[in-house]
Parts: C-alpha cells; sequence; structure tokens
C-alpha cells in the first residue's frame, strides 16, 4: 500500500496525491496515469519509426504500382493487407510497452519473520533477522525466493526485480529496450504477438517487392538484375529487400526463440540463469497447457491502481515495544543496501525518560550541550538504552549513496530530556552561588 507523508500546502489545497505521481519505480506516465512506460520510452518512437516508415515507403512506390499492373480487388487488398498489418503491429507495441506488465506494490514496512509472537505480555523481544532467502514447493520441485530490499517483500516464484524500472515484476522475462517496458505476466502474450507480426510484416513487404521485380523483368523482357535498377520503385524495392532481410532475421529469431520459451513454460531470464537443459522445469504442463496458459487465460488484473488517490501517511506514533525486525542486508555498507525503508522498532525509556513534543530549541541544546555534563542517574539511563539494539529508520528520500542515518525518536526525547536536567543543575547551581556571594558580603 502506498502512502504519502504529509506536506504543508502552501496553497490551502487539501494536497491529495495520486499514485502515480508518487511512484517510487522509474517508470513514466501518460495521460494522468492511464498509460504507464519504462525510463527509455523514447526507444518507442524509434522503434515505430523502424516500422512505419519502410511500409511507407513499400506503399507509396511497390504497392501503388502493383495496384496498377493487377486488377483492381487484387492489387487494393495488397495495400489493405501491408496498412492492416502495420496497424495492428501498432496496437500490439501500445498494449506491450504503455501497460503495467505485472509490478507488486511495494510494502510499507517489512514482512514479520516466521513465528513471531509480536512481543507477548509487553516484554522486551530479541532482533529478529529476516531470512535473505525461502524455500517453497513448485510442482513438488523446491524453488528458492529472495527477499527485495527495494520493495520489502519477498519475490513470489518467477517474480524478479528490475534494474531498469526499478519494481518487482511477476514472471518477469526480460526488460525490452526495443518497447521501452518490462516484459511480465500482464503483458508477454501482447509482446509475443508483436514480435510475430513483426516478422510477418517484414515477410509481407519482402515477398511483394520481389513479385514487384519479377513483374517489371516480365513486362520488360529484361534480366531480374536489369530489372532492380530500371525505375525508381525497383531501387526502392531492393533497399526494402534488403532492409526486410535483415530484420526478419532479428525478429524472426525472437519469435523462434519465444516459441521454445512458451513450449517448454520458461522466461528469458529463467533460461539465462538456471538453465533447465538438465532438470525438470518445474513450471511445464506439457506443450498444449503451456501456449493455452499464454494465450488462453485471462489476464489477471493490475494489482496498482496508478489513478487513485494515495492515503496519507499519518505521524507515526513513538514505539513501545522492544526490539526490532532486522532486513537481510542489515550490517553492510549502504551501498550494498538496495534503497528501501527498513525496519523500525525501538525500545522503552526509563522512569522519569518519558517521551514529550521536542522544539528546535531543545533539539540545539541538546546538540550543544551534550551528554557530557549529565548526572549520574541519567548516564545509568543513558548506558542501559544504548546497550539496547535499536534499529534506526531511514529516511523515506534516501538514495544509495547516503552515508547519514536519522536520530531515532528515543534517542532525541533522552537527549532533550538531559539537556533539561543540565540547563536545571546550572540554575540551580548559579543560585545557589549568588546566595553564597550574598552571605558573604553581609
Amino acid at each position: 500500500m502506498y502512502v504519502v507523508p504529509q506536506k504543508s500546502d502552501p496553497s490551502g489545497g487539501d494536497g491529495d496525491f495520486r499514485v502515480y505521481q508518487e511512484w517510487k519505480g522509474n517508470n513514466i506516465f501518460f495521460l494522468r496515469g492511464w498509460l504507464i512506460f519504462g525510463p527509455d520510452v523514447r526507444s518507442v518512437v524509434f522503434t515505430i519509426f523502424l516500422i512505419v516508415a519502410p511500409v511507407a515507403i513499400f506503399c507509396a512506390f511497390v504497392a501503388r504500382k502493383l495496384m496498377e499492373e493487377y486488377p483492381k480487388k487484387s492489387g487494393i487488398s495488397i495495400m489493405v493487407a501491408a496498412v492492416a498489418l502495420t496497424l495492428l503491429d501498432m496496437v500490439l507495441l501500445l498494449l506491450t510497452s504503455g501497460r503495467d506488465p505485472g509490478i507488486i506494490p511495494r510494502n510499507a514496512h517489512p514482512p514479520e519473520p516466521e513465528h513471531y509472537d509480536g512481543g507477548a505480555d509487553g516484554g522486551q523481544t530479541p532482533q529478529l533477522r529476516l531470512p535473505r532467502v525461502k524455500e517453497v514447493e513448485v510442482n513438488g520441485v523446491p524453488v528458492k525466493i529472495k527477499y527485495c530490499d527495494t520493495c520489502m517483500l519477498y519475490r513470489p516464484p518467477r517474480c524478479s526485480h528490475c534494474s531498469i524500472c526499478n519494481n518487482c515484476v511477476e514472471r518477469f522475462d526480460h526488460h525490452c529496450p526495443w518497447v521501452g517496458q518490462c516484459i511480465g505476466l500482464r503483458n508477454y502474450r501482447f509482446f509475443f504477438l508483436f514480435v510475430l507480426s513483426s516478422t510477418l510484416l517484414c515477410l509481407y513487404v519482402f515477398a511483394f517487392c520481389w513479385v514487384f521485380i519479377k513483374h517489371v523483368a516480365d513486362t520488360r523482357h529484361i534480366s531480374l538484375w536489369k530489372a532492380m535498377i530500371k525505375t525508381p520503385a525497383s531501387i526502392a524495392s531492393i533497399a526494402l529487400i534488403i532492409y526486410t532481410f535483415i530484420a526478419v532475421w532479428f525478429v524472426g529469431g525472437l519469435t523462434a526463440f519465444h516459441s521454445y520459451l512458451i513450449s517448454t513454460n520458461q522466461t528469458t531470464y529463467e533460461n539465462f540463469r538456471y538453465r533447465y537443459d538438465r532438470r525438470a522445469v518445474p513450471y511445464d504442463k506439457g506443450l498444449l497447457q503451456n501456449w493455452q496458459e499464454v494465450f488462453c487465460s485471462s489476464i489477471p488484473p493490475s494489482k496498482n491502481n496508478f489513478t487513485a488517490k494515495v492515503p496519507v501517511d499519518p505521524e507515526t506514533p513513538t514505539p513501545t515495544v522492544g526490539g526490532g525486525f532486522v532486513s537481510p542486508n542489515m550490517g553492510k555498507g549502504s551501498n550494498e543496501i538496495e534503497m528501501g525503508r527498513k525496519a523500525t522498532w525501538g525500545g522503552e525509556f526509563g522512569a522519569g525518560l518519558e517521551d514529550g513534543p521536542l522544539n528546535e530549541n531543545d533539539i540545539f541544546n541538546m546538540k550543544e550541550t551534550g551528554l557530557g555534563e549529565a548526572s549520574p542517574d541519567t548516564r545509568t539511563h543513558v548506558d542501559e538504552i544504548r546497550d539496547r539494539p535499536v534499529i534506526h529508520p531511514r529516511g523515506p528520500g534516501w538514495g544509495r549513496e547516503s552515508e547519514n542515518w536519522e536520530m531515532s525518536p528515543e534517542v532525541v526525547a533522552m537527549g532533550a530530556r538531559v539537556a533539561e536536567q543540565n540547563r536545571i543543575t546550572i540554575d540551580r547551581s548559579s543560585s545557589s552561588n549568588v546566595l553564597t556571594a550574598a552571605n558573604r558580603s553581609l
């Protein structure tokens, strides 16, 4: 669940935020959150150009000439089929790159460790370290799932964190720079159809360019070599033949590779990372059911409502339970830890150090006076609190390279109390000195 920290609105508005406005991933949104793209959305424009430009040349030179040479119905059908395939390709491209690929929402707090009873009887609980890896069973085969420090969750099977989009994606296949989006559970079907339609479009243009050159050679009674350079349309045909021949190796190869992945129920990430060649794929259901799973099953709804309002995060009360939860990466340098807020569970104060509101003067006095002049009783409380394990929270805006840590509310309150006691002690000492001087003068 996404929450937004309270912010002061100088204009006096209600300060409502939408999920897409406070999104922590690297995605780019359009139409107020209705379309979601990856950070490399500009590559989609380049992909559209690579598809539309050759088709436009084909229609302007080759298809138009074929319409003139062949009967009207058959000639028009060549143009209509080329335009229809291109429009289908564009729609599939938009469905692939402009939708949620299966992003798993981030947790606001780390999950509770297993067998945690919540600190019964209000006593101190030891620090509980979250395991880095868990093992689950899929179709009788043990599968390891990992903890994601960024999203603060255990990734479900077949889920992976995309470093480009900075999201955990269900059934993560890969991040495709040509469509500017992750390929996952909710858009893999459209990605395969997009690659397949691109392959068919290349083959279609390639074939009819050869048909046109053969027609020129037959009608003018010249060889194919001379027909290739006889007219501007022939030259355009040769350029398109070379272009589509190169392109079909790319999109056609992808079509064949993903056909194999679908047949064996693998993803690109699993195929390159785990190499199931020597062992059974735990998700394989058979050839027919694997294809049915991709193309005949219903697409699950998105787990994110990007246009919804984000609830405002209320002020967090000072925790009163000792101990805490520790991230699997706690103890590493901040550069080794993925971005994300860690668990924050503090300890209780001793007697006489109850919490109270702090202002800027209290914090300033705390920093100036420190703990050097604290009374023995106060030092005892300080030592007791310092010996307890406390996990400090990370600021929500901190990145990987931040080397600073916020002081926990307990330490801030304790320091303010110490500063207040020091001030009272100094005032009493000053008063006693004044009275002593007055007595001596008398």
